[in-house]
């Protein structure tokens, strides 16, 4: 499994390290292919690594015993999974997965948080990712409270847009219907209004944005905060406006 490491990070959490906080993990960092559907961490199991993603998207989902499944969080290049890794609680009530295959990088947790002891701003960088994580769960809930399907499927196709090299997302109808809780007629419906106003284009497993402000605008204040909050927490990152 060990490759040698890209000079650049594209993680966005790595590339923000100070180089003395990189250099104590780089001898302890692997190159990870990250599938479609590969789980990074189970309900109320031990995780023993941390993944920074280079490419792909991530979701975190509560899977209740009722069965009805919700994705709480969304994750790509700008962070890393499972969030345990960093806070020390060694594990999480909820699955953690690939949703779009991508790879990345992997560090056992013990390495991580020896690291996180022996550097202050790098625990500071962490604890910053923590609160971003947050602002987006919490962003969730009142969206999945407030806003009609068509703002909270904008809003979500905005995420998967953030977290993607081009235009083209790697979605089935049935997925986005679990991600967002609604039927998947629902989902089909809702992808038929977003077509007729030429805001994306969807065909088999795949969904294309074709017009991100049209999609901002129907998102309305659904999306953009916990963006922000990122951007002025934890890293400056490039954005697709």
């Amino acid at each position: 499994m060990n490759a040698i490491l890209p000079i650049k990070f594209r993680n966005h959490l790595l590339s923000s390290m100070q180089p003395s906080d990189l250099g104590r993990l780089i001898p302890y960092l692997e190159y990870v292919d990250l599938p479609h559907q590969l789980s990074l961490s189970e309900p109320r199991v031990v995780s023993e690594f941390t993944y920074f993603p280079e490419c792909g998207i991530g979701s975190v989902v509560v899977s209740p015993v009722s069965g009805q499944k919700t994705e709480i969080h969304l994750f790509g290049r700008e962070g890393l999974a499972p969030t345990s890794g960093i806070s020390g609680t060694h594990s999480l009530p909820y699955r953690v997965f690939m949703q779009v295959a991508g790879n990345g990088h992997r560090i056992a947790n013990a390495y991580l948080l020896a690291a996180m002891a022996e550097s202050l701003p790098l625990r500071n960088l962490m604890v910053r990712y923590l609160q971003s994580v947050s602002v987006q769960i919490a962003y969730a809930a009142y969206s999945n409270a407030v806003h009609r399907i068509e703002s909270r499927l904008a809003r979500w196709l905005l995420m998967c847009h953030d977290r993607t090299e081009g235009d083209d997302i790697a979605l089935t109808h049935e997925f986005v219907g679990i991600m967002l809780a609604i039927r998947r007629q629902s989902v089909t419906e809702t992808l038929h209004v977003l077509e007729g106003r030429h805001l994306i284009s969807a065909s088999r497993g795949f969904i294309t944005i074709r017009d991100r402000a049209g999609l901002r605008a129907m998102a309305g204040d659904a999306y953009g905060i916990p963006e922000q909050e990122y951007a002025s927490t934890v890293a400056n990152i490039p954005t697709k406006d």
